[in-house]
């Protein structure tokens, strides 16, 4: 018996639509939210001079031989970042009230730029400045040669780092900066640590090439801004352009060789700092991991204080907040996706400063946001400026190799 039902009359039914979901993704900036912004950078380069020694010409006894103290400059340089959108104008006008979408398109599209320009300058704040996302492993890469897998080597891996949608470049023997390069991300499983590509322009074939690939975002190759982990992690060669050495490097940096993450080491990185420099750090930023094992390690030591009165008694379990207890007060410490699992950051963010180039932000020179595309029917805006992070390695510190 044919009757009417919601499959045979479906064009009569309207379809009900919710409101947009929450994003489902962390877009979180802790660091980037706390450290210092200025936005007075001009000229080619700022120099910065920085005393790294007391000045000499001190004794006892008779009149002492004088010495200078060793000055020297600090040399920061921009970097452009950005973030960009293209909107097709009939789908403007198409969203510009509600009862055609969900929400204004060009205020979502914008509002998305400046997220994702902020995620990735999160990246490249806990990164080394070269821009690497991760290096690939020497197998082959499978799938086809328009749609490659690709794997990360376990050493280089960071989840973070890759994000369906992105336009990524191999760094290559060709010119790693030609649109041939160009792959975007369709897919990540974390647990195999493999990407699957998408070839978005030539004929270049993944599949026939053996050799391990370092990965960067598009066109970012050594365009980075300097990031904290090459800051910080040096040993050797220049920072700035001033040499690495015991007063120009991070005052601590050490090396867990495995063990697990203990008030100790803490300790001993924060006062390490405090020796050396002077300051304490008032941040202390770890990845996700790491967190998680300092909630752990403090559960034995919680107190409970339970009124018999009370007729519902609740069970409590973990912490809402950790601080650690230094010598210039409560340290706040948070969790951070972009830091690598075995690592922890002891930071002072009075210390790291964002150098801007004035106007950062929208791209407004013309009186407009959005800029009209000269060949399609369709406008485009762009997002960011010219910024470098500056951070004084010796107020720092970096504890690596912790066990995970």
């Amino acid at each position: 018996m044919a009757q009417f039902s919601l499959s045979t009359a479906s064009n009569l039914f309207k379809i009900k639509y919710g409101k947009l979901a929450d994003n489902t993704y962390n877009s979180a900036n802790v660091l980037l939210g706390r450290c210092k912004k200025e936005y007075n950078f001009v000229g080619k380069r700022m120099d910065i001079a920085v005393p790294t020694s007391f000045a000499g010409g001190v004794g006892s006894g008779s009149l002492p031989i004088a010495n200078y103290a060793n000055i020297q400059d600090a040399v920061i340089e921009a970097k452009k970042m950005y973030a960009v959108g293209s909107i097709d104008r009939e789908a403007i006008k198409a969203a510009s009230v509600s009862e055609g979408a969900f929400i204004e398109l060009t205020k979502f599209s914008t509002q998305k730029a400046v997220e994702s320009w902020m995620r990735n300058m999160s990246r490249a704040l806990f990164n080394d400045g070269t821009g690497s996302l991760g290096t690939t492993t020497a197998a082959a890469a499978g799938g086809s040669a328009a749609a490659p897998t690709v794997v990360i080597s376990t050493t280089t891996w960071k989840e973070s780092n890759f994000e369906e949608k992105d336009y990524i470049m191999l760094d290559s023997t060709a010119n790693p900066y030609s649109t041939a390069n160009i792959w975007e991300i369709t897919s990540v499983a974390p647990s195999t640590r493999t990407l699957t590509l998408s070839r978005i322009a030539g004929s270049v074939d993944l599949t026939a090439d053996t050799g391990a690939k370092t990965l960067y975002m598009q066109y970012s190759k050594d365009n980075d801004p300097s990031g904290l982990k090459g800051v910080l992690d040096a040993t050797s060669g220049t920072q700035y352009s001033i040499t690495v050495g015991r007063r120009w490097q991070a005052s601590a940096q050490i090396a867990a060789s495995g063990a697990g993450i203990t008030a100790d080491l803490l300790n001993q990185g924060m006062m390490e700092i405090q020796r050396k420099c002077g300051k304490v750090p008032n941040l202390i930023i770890t990845s996700f991991t790491q967190y998680r094992k300092l909630l752990n390690i403090l559960e034995d030591q919680k107190q409970y204080l339970i009124d018999p009165r009370a007729q519902d008694l609740v069970g409590k379990i973990s912490f809402r907040g950790l601080e650690f207890m230094s010598a210039a007060g409560p340290v706040g410490i948070f969790a951070e996706r972009f830091v690598e699992d075995d690592r922890v950051y002891l930071l002072n963010d009075n210390y790291i400063t964002l150098h801007h180039r004035p106007d950062f932000g929208f791209f407004d020179d013309d009186g407009t946001v959005l800029l009209r595309d000269a060949s399609s029917d369709s406008y485009s805006f762009r997002f960011g400026g010219y910024v470098q992070m500056y951070a004084v390695p010796t107020m720092h510190g970096v504890i690596t190799g912790l066990a995970t």
